[in-house]
């Protein structure tokens, strides 16, 4: 391959981490900063409410206009590279004014090393290549080790059998995205202090096949410089980023699902945050996103949920859109009762509705 070739070729940095995270606010950041490249962004969220791509298309501007940003919803885009990416990336690299750079924020539930194979697809390998893989992690978190959902079941369990498999889904996830990284961004260290952020920082190094650069992130606030042009060529580097998959020919995502539940106006945001508080600590649910319409107030509030850390905010106008709060919600395949969810959120015991 020739100097030459390379640099002809669309650089694309693919930014992977656990729900909640932060990638679509970092996304957002490099949006406002591009220092000087037109970027284009594709988002893989995992059911089909397209919260983030709505978040981004918000955000658009001469540098990242509206069409330069895509959605792939209610599908993991490493498992339809030839019905749905593929198509997808050739949309982006044949628009009228060439990407100097694409982003791809991959849903949290994604494994980020298929994905790097399917930059050896024929059609696209010679025009695209992978700068580098931004792994971002909750600072908090990652110090308290809440790799899993349930660290403490996981524990009693290998002290009981050592034939079973330790890692939870939620873990091998996790340590997926760590191998497949060049950098690690730890996310809202603004909400820890340096003990924490230096237990984090451990916390990854153990799990890291390789050094990493671990860089806190305050707000989803870096220098682009920093992890952009990193010119990692990641797709020719697999063997360096180990999987707990390698050896699979495909994966399944059937540990995770989500449902969409629709709800009337709501009188009190808190009463609602209070709600979703109660759906991860008594039905698990790692995951809550979504719109929700206020009685009389005009503008629309997004509500964005990891665990029972809830955030709110209004951020637009309903304008011509029917009022109507839609949330979807994210968890391990069992924990998943559509009804027993609607009936929580709706403040009422029923059927969804």
């Amino acid at each position: 391959m020739t100097v030459g070739t390379d640099l002809a070729k669309i650089p694309v940095t693919i930014i992977t981490g656990f729900l909640g995270t932060g990638k679509t606010t970092l996304i957002r950041h490099l949006m406002t900063n591009p220092q000087g490249r037109r970027l284009a962004v594709l988002v893989n969220e995992f059911g089909t409410l397209g919260v983030d791509g709505d978040i981004l298309k918000s955000c658009a501007d001469a540098n990242c206009p509206a069409e330069n940003i895509l959605e792939l919803a209610n599908g993991c885009i490493c498992c339809t590279v030839a019905d749905d990416f593929i198509p997808t990336v050739e949309r982006l690299m044949a628009l009228p004014q060439r990407p100097d750079h694409i982003l791809i924020e991959t849903s949290g539930l994604a494994l980020p090393k298929p994905l790097l194979k399917a930059f050896d697809w024929p059609s696209i390998r010679s025009r695209i290549t992978v700068d580098g893989v931004i792994t971002l992690a909750d600072a908090e978190a990652v110090a308290e080790g809440r790799f899993a959902p349930d660290p403490a079941a996981v524990d009693a369990q290998r002290l009981a059998d050592d034939s079973l498999d330790h890692d939870t889904p939620l873990a091998e996830v996790f340590e997926d995205q760590l191998s497949c990284a060049d950098i690690v961004l730890l996310s809202k260290a603004d909400l820890v202090d340096e003990a924490c952020l230096e237990r984090a920082r451990a916390a990854v190094t153990g799990i890291a096949p390789r050094p990493l650069p671990i860089l806190p992130m305050r707000d989803g606030v870096i220098d682009p410089q920093i992890i952009l042009g990193l010119g990692a060529a990641a797709e020719n580097d697999l063997a360096a980023r180990p999987s707990h998959h390698d050896g699979h020919d495909d994966h399944e995502h059937e540990d995770f699902d989500s449902v969409v539940i629709d709800l009337p106006e709501i009188a009190d945001p808190e009463t609602l945050a209070e709600a979703v508080r109660t759906l991860a600590r008594e039905q698990q649910i790692l995951r809550v996103k979504g719109y929700v319409a206020i009685t009389g107030k005009p503008m629309r509030m997004l509500l964005q949920a990891v665990g029972e850390r809830v955030r709110i905010q209004y951020d637009r106008p309903w304008g011509t859109q029917p009022r109507q709060t839609r949330l979807v919600a994210i968890a391990e395949h069992d924990h998943v009762d559509a009804r027993a969810i609607h009936a929580v959120l709706a403040g009422r015991a029923g059927r969804q509705g």
